[in-house]
């Protein structure tokens, strides 16, 4: 949505917005090697993690096409990867717990929307980045230090505590397109287990996404036959990363799994800051 604003107010037409400006189309193999290279690396994130499609995938995609082309791809990419993975933790889905969070989500994506127009997206990018850098940091240290996991939440959390935990993931979500990364550090702090976790985080970031392409579908020329033209060259790369993701993420228990989501998370938060 960003790069929609930033295309507009700069006098390009989408189709002039594809590739970084001040450089030429690239050639077909090139162009999807660069792809198929960024998409399957979200894959295999998205597949261990549960989460973290577009900061991996975007490292190399938000440097080669304009936000308003790698947003939206990164948005179909990674809902095609969450829908594939969910199979392992879909009987672990506690619907009354995902409804609040969806509310909310999607409420947040609305109100952050307008404010896409007022709020830096750069330096709004780098604060996350440098909130989620931190807390992963503080995190990890903890794990190092005391080697003692933290106590799991009892029982389930209160509608109003979900519904404002979904608000602020999805309007961080709809400024960065990460709407996971808040939902992560929420199920952490509560010690869920990893299938617990991913049975929360997956079907959210889902539901927000889906929302947030209705939202870039209501804007002019946001979606064009050149996204889907990339979308089809994508997902074979999509779909094998997604595929070895999900074969490790069986191979891992409790503890390593938490450890490997908080290094995502810090990569993910240094990654905001400094690409």
């Amino acid at each position: 949505m960003a790069g929609w604003t930033t295309s507009r107010a700069a006098g390009l037409h989408p189709r002039q917005a594809l590739f970084r400006p001040g450089g030429t189309r690239m050639q077909a193999p090139v162009e999807l090697a660069m792809l198929s290279t960024a998409v399957f690396l979200g894959g295999l994130v998205s597949g261990f993690s549960g989460f973290a499609f577009s900061a991996a995938a975007g490292a190399i995609l938000l440097h080669v096409f304009e936000p308003i082309a790698a947003i939206p791809l990164m948005m179909f990419c990674s809902i095609a990867s969450q829908s594939m993975s969910l199979v392992k933790v879909y009987r672990l889905i506690r619907w009354r717990e995902l409804a609040p969070l969806w509310i909310g989500g999607m409420v947040g994506a609305m109100v952050a929307v307008p404010l896409m127009a007022t709020v830096h997206p750069h330096s709004f990018r780098i604060a996350f980045g440098v909130f989620l850098a931190g807390y992963a940091l503080y995190m990890l240290t903890r794990h190092l230090l005391i080697r003692r996991p933290l106590t799991p939440a009892a029982g389930a959390a209160s509608v109003p505590a979900l519904s404002v935990v979904g608000l602020a993931a999805g309007a961080l979500g709809s400024l960065t397109a990460m709407p996971g990364a808040l939902m992560v550090v929420w199920c952490e702090l509560r010690g869920l287990s990893k299938e617990s976790q991913r049975a929360l985080v997956q079907p959210f970031i889902i539901a927000v996404q889906i929302f947030a392409i209705g939202l870039y579908c209501l804007q002019p020329h946001a979606i064009g036959f050149e996204l889907f033209r990339h979308l089809a060259l994508a997902l074979p790369a999509v779909g094998l990363g997604t595929f070895i993701g999900m074969s490790m993420f069986s191979k891992v228990n409790d503890q390593v799994f938490r450890c490997s989501a908080l290094i995502i998370i810090l990569a993910s938060g240094c990654l905001m800051v400094f690409a």
